[in-house]
Parts: structure tokens; sequence; C-alpha cells
């Protein structure tokens, strides 16, 4: 019961690492122009009041920290937990974290930049629609931006495939080729278990013209604990291009999967006790299905 009630109060060390963060951050972005809006203050209210949950709700562990250097990023990650929670809170981890602490522009999709007063708060808060113009302006700007190269049918699976990772886009890679910027592999476990029981009525979010209509037992998301994993940073091969072939493209997009899916397997094997009678089965089967494909490369 005190934990519960301690939710929502930020603590002295939480608050006295923000105040020092941000300020940091202003000197970082005082001569920057941003053409969606982001606002530094607005990040710096959002995260005091998100920072509680991320810590006492959620219970978040970052691991592997150390992998993020000082220079921009594109970081790919798996997506999980049917709302866009996970970026969120891969978001509070790079400025909680991470040295220096980084602000992630994230990628999002047309649906939500356009929906009212969301759209807006999510573009003052750094996310910004996930047009190739956009992304490679704030590489050009030397900012990091966080992708989901799963895209939507990432966020929106049926509970049975919990973990199952959906098939990359190619359009993350070909920016990072034409910037030469490297990618960054994260892995979230726990979101799915966030809404552990689910079902998509892709007919109806047709009908609504909605990405997707997820049918939940629970409308709010349950307190599953969170860990972030941060790989390390995949360069560029030196001698691809941006018009290359999608062969050699989707060769290298395949190792990121990889990477993710390493880091997934270990996510599922040493997370913390929630919801065992579902998270048991779906790691199982997560782990023999990556262990086939791998066998099948060889």
């Amino acid at each position: 019961m005190l934990d519960t009630l301690k939710i929502g109060l930020l603590t002295p060390e939480d608050d006295k690492k923000i105040t020092e963060v941000f300020s940091s951050l202003r000197e970082h972005y005082k001569d920057y122009k941003d053409p969606w809006g982001f606002n530094l203050e607005l990040c710096e209210k959002t995260l005091r009041k998100m920072v509680p949950f991320y810590r006492q709700y959620f219970k978040v562990r970052v691991f592997g920290a150390e992998n993020v250097k000082d220079h921009p990023y594109i970081v790919a990650s798996n997506h999980t937990g049917q709302i866009p929670i996970d970026g969120m809170l891969i978001a509070i981890a790079f400025v909680m974290e991470v040295q220096p602490p980084k602000v992630l522009r994230a990628m999002v999709e047309r649906f939500m930049a356009q929906l009212p007063f969301l759209g807006d708060f999510a573009a003052q808060s750094g996310a910004i629609l996930g047009d190739r113009a956009n992304c490679e302006f704030l590489i050009d700007q030397g900012e990091s931006v966080l992708v989901f190269p799963e895209g939507v049918s990432g966020i929106s699976k049926n509970t049975p495939d919990f973990y199952k990772i959906k098939p990359f886009s190619q359009g993350f890679y070909r920016i990072a080729l034409q910037k030469k910027t490297p990618i960054l592999p994260v892995c979230v476990i726990g979101a799915e278990e966030m809404f552990p029981f689910v079902f998509h009525a892709k007919k109806v979010a047709s009908f609504f013209k909605v990405p997707a209509m997820p049918l939940s037992l629970n409308f709010f998301p349950l307190p599953s604990p969170i860990d972030i994993y941060i790989g390390q940073e995949i360069p560029i091969p030196s001698h691809l291009e941006r018009e290359a072939s999608d062969k050699e493209v989707k060769e290298n997009i395949y190792h990121i999967e990889n990477s993710i899916k390493r880091m997934l397997i270990h996510g599922l094997k040493n997370r913390r006790p929630f919801f065992d009678m579902i998270r048991k089965p779906v790691s199982k089967y997560v782990i023999k299905e990556f262990r086939a494909a791998a066998k099948g490369a060889r």
C-alpha cells in the first residue's frame, strides 16, 4: 500500500538528476531551431510527472547504457505493448540513464501525428511524423532518432503472438545508408504483459479506418516490470550506398533483427516474475522459433 501511495512522487535524487540533465540539455539546444515545435521546457515538466511511474510502477531496469556513445544514432527497437508506452520508457531511459543524456526523436505514424491535441503534444515532446525527409533533417542536426521498424504490426499483436518480431521495413536502413549513421539496437521486455489478454478486431479497425482495434480485458496498463536492453552499435558498411539492392539491404537488416532477437531471448529468460502462466509458454515458443530460424540461416 505504501509503495502505491508513493507512485507519482518524485524522489529528491531524481529531482536533482532531472535538474542537472536539463541544465546540460539547455546548453546543448541553445542554438537549435526546431520546425516542429520541440519544447525542452515541456519535456522537463512531462519527465517530472512520468519518472515516478518509470521507477515505481514499471520498475524499469536498463542494461547496456554504456554502449551509447556521444554521437547520433538511429535507435531501432522491437515494438510491444498495444499502446506506445515502450517508446516513452525508452526515451526516459536515454535521458535518465545514458551519459551524456540523449533526447531521442521518435518517429510516429501519420495517424498519431494527426490526432487533435495529442499530435501537437507529441511534436512538442520531440516526436515527429516518420517521414524520410524529417529523419534526415534531424540526423543532420546531430539528433538521434527512435524507430520501430515493425511499424503498427509490431505493437498490435494478439496474445499468442507476443514477442514474435514482425518483418522490419527497409526505410530506416536506407536513411542510415544515406547519412552513414550507425544503428543502435534496443529490446524491450515486459511491455506485452501490460495488456496480457488481447484480441485485435482487424475488420472493425478497417471499418473505422484506424491502424488497430485492440480488445483487452484491462483498459489501463498493468504494472509489468520493464527491462530495456541496449545493444552494441551496428556500423553501416562503408561500401553500401542508399541505392543498394533490396537483397543487400535485407541482409544487413537481418543482422539487426538477430541482434534484437538475441537480447529478447536473454531478456525473456531473466525477466522478473509477472503473470507466469502467460510468460512461460510465450517464452518457450519465441526461443524455439528463433533457434529454428538461426539454424536455417547457417
